[in-house]
């Protein structure tokens, strides 16, 4: 038996999936010419109520774009201290923009305007460090799959706008965020300046994320694009499989959602206090290790074949997915409990 929680990104290309890509039309997408990448791209912004949309290889490469959009080298961008931008992108947007980070701090990756507000400093003068703009993350990835409010997201949109500060969302799981609520993605997208999506997590594509903004601001972004080495030539194989994902396994992340739910309830049956199910609303899970260290219990699960992952000293994270069934999450979560209830 293996059950593998590490991420959504280990998915593989289902049969239907893989007879799209087989049968895509292709160009070459550096000159402009691919007509699958080209419907892609303004299908999904379409989706969002955006003017434009850029296909890149990873949600790393579309955030830096976006967060290059909205930010100029010697400001900062807000953002939880968590956020994949300021743990998970390897200093990217210090290291080859000069955009730096501020962060405030949360348990599970929620903000409110309030909070935003505390840290912003529009206008830092000849002394201080400008914000330029604010990232948020939804779902928040080591929050735990956290979702925003919407009224939440409006007010701190609404802040922003009032300060001249751009906006950019890590919508990586905005997916998940969209089936758990209802709330509509266009809805989202109207808040922001910059959004990154991802198909290659939940959705189960093989490679690919969208950033989505202005023309404008998408000419741009196409521009340093190519200049960090990102352009690519026939795409369409990979916008087929990500077209395939958003017309037919979008509805479908709900069934992840709930194997979440059934992993997370078999856990704290056999080790309560390990996990907070109020929490617990998409397709991520985070688990206390308690005493033991997050390490030994990852070696422990795969041991018994299931594969998790560490989110910090005395924490570890499953995340199901396509091809995680209900089944799979229950058998899953007891091992884990058992592990943590025995201490």
């Amino acid at each position: 038996m293996s059950i593998d929680l590490r991420s959504d990104t280990v998915t593989v290309p289902t049969a239907g999936m893989r007879k799209a890509m087989a049968e895509a039309e292709v160009g070459d997408d550096v000159y402009g010419e691919d007509p699958s990448v080209n419907a892609l791209e303004a299908k999904v912004a379409g989706l969002f109520g955006k003017e434009a949309g850029l296909f890149t290889t990873t949600g790393s490469l579309s955030n830096l774009l976006g967060i290059y959009c909205v930010a100029e080298p010697g400001q900062e961008v807000l953002c939880d201290n968590r956020a994949h931008i300021v743990r998970a992108e390897l200093g990217a947007h210090a290291a080859l923009h000069g955009i730096t980070t501020r962060t405030w701090v949360s348990n599970d990756g929620l903000v409110d305007a309030d909070t935003v507000e505390d840290l912003m400093v529009p206008d830092g003068g000849s002394h201080l460090v400008s914000t330029a703009a604010v990232e948020i993350e939804n779902t928040h990835n080591f929050g735990g799959g956290t979702v925003h409010d919407i009224d939440d997201l409006r007010a701190i949109s609404e802040l922003c706008r009032r300060h001249g500060v751009k906006l950019h969302l890590d919508g990586a799981r905005i997916w998940n965020a969209h089936i758990a609520t209802g709330v509509p993605l266009a809805d989202y997208g109207e808040l922001f300046d910059t959004v990154s999506v991802c198909f290659s997590k939940g959705l189960g594509a093989p490679v690919g994320s969208m950033l989505l903004s202005t023309r404008e601001n998408i000419a741009k972004a196409r521009i340093e694009r190519k200049r960090l080495g990102g352009g690519w030539r026939q795409a369409g194989v990979l916008a087929a499989a990500a077209d395939y994902a958003v017309e037919n396994q979008l509805e479908r992340l709900a069934e992840d959602h709930q194997a979440a739910r059934v992993f997370a309830e078999a856990v704290a049956d056999r080790a309560p206090g390990a996990i907070d199910l109020d929490a617990v609303v998409t397709n991520i899970v985070v688990v206390l290790t308690g005493a033991k260290p997050a390490s030994e219990v990852i070696e422990a699960a795969a041991a018994k074949g299931v594969r998790l992952s560490a989110v910090g000293r005395h924490l570890v994270r499953a995340v199901t997915h396509l091809g995680i069934g209900v089944d799979d999450a229950q058998s899953a979560g007891e091992i884990v409990g058992d592990l943590l209830g025995g201490e």
